[in-house]
């Protein structure tokens, strides 16, 4: 069994393109770019709360890293670097190694370099401290909705969480159906080049990455904005063929880790979106507005015949009993 520093030599030193200093050192040296501000987010992930104990390595090194990615993309930050650290109950190679080939795959995607962490031995907790570069004064941030602003959203949101539905057998996807949802959350596609063409050609005014929640995570933009928000059941995202209706609907407003981007923009910028959706072959979809505030941060869902529909829940919630699973 390999020690510490044997178990971070073998699998995660790779070459840092990027970093005036990578791992070894007591810490890495990195040099930002001219006229750039640092974008830095941290996440962890908790077996049996995040994740179950027996997912593929492979596909939790790739997730691990882009659930970071994603927060950066929100931002529309060019990430950058990442530090990670975690304990591990054992030091088995077969599984470390299949979780760095994952990790070093979403790496290499998004042009990252690993530049130093931490190991320890106890229960399977991994944590990532990821950052990207922004040009000062110009990232999407979730304070910058005004009322009038259209909502977007990216991708199809609620497919990770039927994923996890079918996993946890509540229900049974049809096999390709199943196939593509249950993929959807475990290797989830950090969307950075939706968020650098939001920030370089200025059509957002807020972003966030749906990782909690469609209603949850655009209830933290309003109210950031201290506006309020509404979304229209009518221009949502179709749900999925001979699917429960109900539980697919729950699962796209409430369910998470979709790691898609919501934002607001300017009714003006619904043409130049319609373009960019189609150079991305990426679905971008007009789902709501933003209002102003009746109380900062409310988020009305409004059905097909303008009726006010009450949802009792929005996201996942830590420190909800009801939570503490894979979410």
């Amino acid at each position: 069994m390999p020690c510490e520093f044997d178990l971070i030599a073998r699998y995660f030193t790779r070459a840092t393109p990027q970093t005036l200093l990578g791992p070894g050192d007591d810490c890495a040296l990195l040099n930002p770019s001219p006229g750039m501000a640092l974008a830095i987010t941290t996440d962890t992930l908790v077996a049996g709360t995040h994740f179950f104990a027996d997912t593929d390595p492979v596909q939790l090194g790739w997730k691990t890293l882009a659930v970071n990615v994603s927060d950066l993309a929100a931002m529309g930050a060019l990430p950058r670097w990442a530090l990670l650290a975690g304990s591990l109950p054992t030091a088995g190679a077969v599984w470390i190694a299949a979780f760095a080939d994952g990790f070093f795959a979403c790496a290499e995607r998004y042009g990252v370099d690993l530049i130093g962490g931490d190991t320890t031995r106890g229960p399977l907790n991994l944590c990532v401290t990821a950052l990207g570069e922004v040009p000062a004064g110009s990232a999407l941030r979730r304070d910058g909705a005004r009322p009038g602003d259209d909502l977007w959203v990216s991708g199809r949101p609620g497919l990770a969480a039927l994923g996890l539905a079918h996993l946890r057998r509540r229900i049974v996807l049809p096999d390709d159906l199943g196939t593509q949802c249950v993929g959807l959350l475990q290797r989830p596609v950090p969307r950075v080049e939706l968020g650098l063409a939001l920030r370089r050609r200025a059509l957002a005014r807020s972003a966030i990455d749906v990782s909690d929640g469609l209603l949850a995570d655009i209830g933290h933009i309003a109210e950031r904005s201290a506006c309020a928000a509404e979304i229209f059941i009518a221009q949502l995202p179709d749900l999925p063929e001979n699917v429960d209706a109900e539980l697919a609907r729950q699962c796209q407003l409430t369910g998470g880790d979709d790691y898609e981007l919501a934002f607001s923009a300017a009714p003006k910028e619904r043409e130049p979106l319609s373009v960019l959706s189609s150079e991305l072959d990426l679905p971008l979809w007009r789902i709501g507005r933003i209002v102003e505030a009746e109380g900062t941060g409310k988020v009305r869902l409004i059905g097909e015949r303008g009726e006010p529909i009450t949802v009792n829940r929005k996201g996942f919630d830590h420190f909800d009993q009801d939570d503490q699973a894979p979410k």
